[in-house]
């Protein structure tokens, strides 16, 4: 891939197909800082309706510099224009180019390593899963592509949260006790002395005047939408997918079937994972 292409696909990110994202991946094996190569592969997958999509978008994510301007990429129609004018010079160009002859090319299909992934996936969901769970699975749109709007940036930041947090392994080196600094230990004589003085805590008065303190309780249903409930869906946080589509009958009562039923499809799944 050349600079002329490469710019042809900034302007016109639509135009990727299987030969320039198996191009892609390359690059971003050998440049994996790359970030406006990045988001053109990630382009690709959504375009492809790929279930590689949803982790993609987060490990963009992990690369990108400002997410924001991820964010605004991914709420566009088009990207953002580098070079005007370059779409419609190389259209013109192949419009006026002439042809002699012709012959007819069989291509043999290259199986990309995320169509296995894919196919993997779909494998799995059918081999692994009851056939309940299955229709479950289909039904919820599990691995779907996530589509945010320009509205939903807390939703696209729920997404970018890790769903899981590994435990810290410590080698036994790790678990030596470091040299106490003289000042440290200072400290903790005088966290010893005042042990060791016996303070006393004054009991409260049986007759004295507790004042009580009300929680305050902050309304986020503004935030919910279908997308922040499909994001816990994919994050495997069932409790909370079903919690905000119960938000979601309230505030669009005329859904209410609609949800309902994505609420029993989840609790399938629950059930099955727990």
């Amino acid at each position: 891939m050349n600079v002329t292409d490469y710019t042809f696909l900034l302007n016109k990110p639509d135009a990727i197909n299987e030969r320039y994202a198996d191009t892609l991946d390359q690059v971003l094996e050998a440049f994996p800082y790359f970030q406006s190569a990045r988001v053109l592969k990630l382009k690709h997958l959504y375009n492809q309706d790929s279930f590689n999509y949803n982790n993609t978008l987060k490990q963009t994510a992990a690369y990108t510099t400002d997410r924001g301007i991820l964010f605004d990429f991914i709420t566009s129609d088009s990207f953002v224009s580098v070079q005007k004018g370059l779409y419609e010079k190389k259209l013109e160009e192949l419009m006026n180019m002439s042809v002699v002859g012709s012959e007819v090319v069989i291509v043999e299909h290259k199986v990309s390593q995320a169509e296995l992934l894919e196919q993997s996936i779909l494998t799995s969901i059918k081999e692994a899963t009851t056939p309940e769970e299955a229709q479950a699975v289909a039904q919820l749109e599990i691995g779907k592509p996530l589509e945010f709007n320009k509205t939903e940036r807390h939703s696209f930041q729920e997404w970018l949260q890790l769903s899981r947090l590994k435990p810290i392994v410590r080698t036994e080196e790790a678990a030596k006790e470091e040299p106490v600094s003289d000042e440290k230990r200072k400290k903790l004589d005088l966290i010893d002395k005042f042990i060791e003085s016996n303070p006393k805590i004054k009991p409260v008065a049986k007759d004295a005047i507790v004042p009580t303190v009300e929680p305050i309780v902050e309304d986020t249903s503004f935030l919910m939408t279908e997308t922040l409930a499909r994001v816990y869906l994919e994050q495997k946080k069932y409790s909370k997918a079903i919690q905000a589509y119960e938000i979601l009958i309230l505030k669009y009562p005329e859904k209410s079937s609609f949800f309902a039923n994505r609420i029993s499809d989840i609790k399938i799944l629950q059930q099955n994972n727990n």
